[in-house]
């Protein structure tokens, strides 16, 4: 678990190479749980929601927020890149959820498809 979300963390600009389904499923459920957790505690000492912006102080909190949105979304980006490569398909099968529905369902199913033997090893 620990070393999968290291791996995750050290190929952030990685969109080649390969990622397994533990590889992948950890860090996903490790940036949940982080996420919410930190979203609560901010947004508990703020005593308002993240997005309202009230003061510069809220506004620098806001940018710091979604900076760091932004990196792992990149990051997260990438290791579905790696993940579909693992079952031996292309990077572009990333865009399958824009379908309504069948495409995010189908997506899903193909991030817990096992391992193939691929080219992009």
């Amino acid at each position: 678990m620990i070393k999968s979300y290291q791996r995750f963390w050290h190929n952030l600009f990685n969109f080649s190479g390969v990622s397994s389904r533990s590889d992948y499923w950890w860090p996903v459920i490790i940036n949940y749980i982080i996420g919410g957790i930190l979203i609560t505690i901010v947004q508990a000492a703020l005593g308002h929601p993240i997005q309202d912006i009230y003061s510069w102080s809220d506004l620098g909190i806001s940018t710091i927020s979604k900076l760091i949105a932004f990196i792992v979304w990149l990051g997260t980006l990438s290791l579905q890149f790696r993940r579909l490569h693992d079952t031996d398909r292309s990077g572009w099968w990333v865009l399958l959820p824009i379908l309504p529905i069948i495409g995010t369902i189908w997506y899903f199913i193909l991030m817990i498809l096992p391992s193939k033997p691929s080219r992009w090893r």
